[in-house]
C-alpha cells in the first residue's frame, strides 16, 4: 500500500476516534442508563444540554401508565432548596418540563419513580447538570465542526507525515493553521457568541477551556511553520505540534465552559432594584 495513503488513513481512524472520545465524554453529552422499579428494567436518556428558548422536558418512557413519577430541580452551585415538580403520563412516557435559563445557566435535577410501594430515584449517585444555550445556524455549526475535524486530520497527518526520512510538510502545516484559524478562532467565536452571548471567554479574560484549547492549537501550529525555516529539525517541532493537538483533542469537549455564577447574577439584580 502507498505510504501516504496509509498515513492518510491512520490519520482518519486517529482523528474520527478522538472527536468520539471527546464528544461522549464531555459533560453536555446526554446521560443514558437504565434502572429496575417492581422487577421491570426501564431505560432513560436525560440531556445535558438544551438550546433555544423554551422550557426543557424531561421524560421517560415507563409504557405503565401505574407508575408515577416527579422531578426535582434547583440552580447548579447554588443553596437553593429542590423544586419538586410532578410528571404527567401520555404517550407511554412520564415528562415535566424544567424552567428556561440564560445562556451558560444550568440546573441539576433528578427524577423518582414509583410504583405501588417501590421507589427509586436516578441517577442514584448525583443528580444531572444540564446547562442552557441560545440557537446556533445550522450551516454555521456545521461549517464550525467541519473545519475542526479536518484541522485534526491534517494535524494528525502532519504528525504521521513528521516520521519520514524527507518529510514533506509545508503544505500540510499551512492547511492545518488555516483549518484551525476558520474553524476555532473565526468560527468557534460566532458559535460562542450565539451559544451564550460572548465571543471569547478564554485567557486572558475567562477560563474557558474550549477557547484556551483552541488557542494553544494554532500557536503550536504557528510555531511549526515558523520553524520550518528557521530549524534544521523542523519535523520534531511538527510532531510536537501534532501529539498536543491530539492530547488537546483528548480533552472532553465543553469541560470548564461557560457558566451563569448565579450569586452574582442575583446581587446584580438586587442593586437594580434598590437604584429603582
Amino acid at each position: 500500500m502507498n505510504k501516504s495513503l496509509l498515513f492518510w488513513m491512520l490519520a482518519f481512524l486517529i482523528t474520527a476516534g478522538s472527536a468520539v472520545y471527546q464528544r461522549v465524554t464531555g459533560p453536555t453529552y446526554a446521560l443514558s442508563g437504565k434502572c429496575t422499579l417492581d422487577g421491570k428494567d426501564i431505560p432513560y436518556k436525560f440531556d445535558r444540554a438544551h438550546p433555544g428558548e423554551t422550557n426543557h422536558t424531561v421524560k421517560i418512557e415507563t409504557n405503565d401508565e401505574s407508575i408515577s413519577g416527579y422531578v426535582e430541580w434547583k440552580r447548579f452551585k447554588t443553596q437553593d432548596e429542590y423544586t419538586k415538580v410532578p410528571m404527567s403520563f401520555g404517550n407511554s412516557m412520564l415528562s415535566a418540563e424544567l424552567p428556561h435559563q440564560p445562556p451558560a445557566g444550568k440546573l441539576e435535577y433528578k427524577v423518582t419513580l414509583q410504583k405501588e410501594n417501590n421507589l427509586i430515584t436516578i441517577p442514584e449517585n448525583k443528580p444531572v447538570v444540564i446547562r442552557f444555550r441560545g440557537d446556533v445556524p445550522l450551516l454555521i455549526l456545521i461549517v464550525h465542526v467541519l473545519a475542526m475535524f479536518i484541522g485534526m486530520l491534517l494535524a494528525t497527518r502532519a504528525g504521521l507525515e513528521s516520521l519520514s526520512k524527507q518529510p514533506q510538510l509545508k503544505n500540510l502545516i499551512y492547511w492545518t493553521i488555516g483549518s484551525l484559524t476558520v474553524g476555532g478562532l473565526i468560527l468557534g467565536p460566532v458559535v460562542q457568541w450565539y451559544s451564550f452571548g460572548a465571543f471569547w471567554t478564554g485567557w486572558p479574560i475567562g477560563k474557558d477551556l474550549t477557547d484556551n484549547k483552541t488557542a494553544l492549537i494554532v500557536l503550536m501550529w504557528v510555531i511549526a511553520a515558523v520553524m520550518l525555516k528557521r530549524s534544521k529539525n523542523s519535523k520534531r517541532w511538527a510532531l510536537a505540534a501534532a501529539i498536543i493537538t491530539l492530547i488537546v483533542y483528548l480533552i472532553p469537549h465543553s469541560v470548564l465552559g461557560s457558566e451563569i455564577d448565579y450569586s452574582k447574577t442575583e446581587k446584580q439584580n438586587v442593586s437594580f432594584l434598590m437604584n429603582r
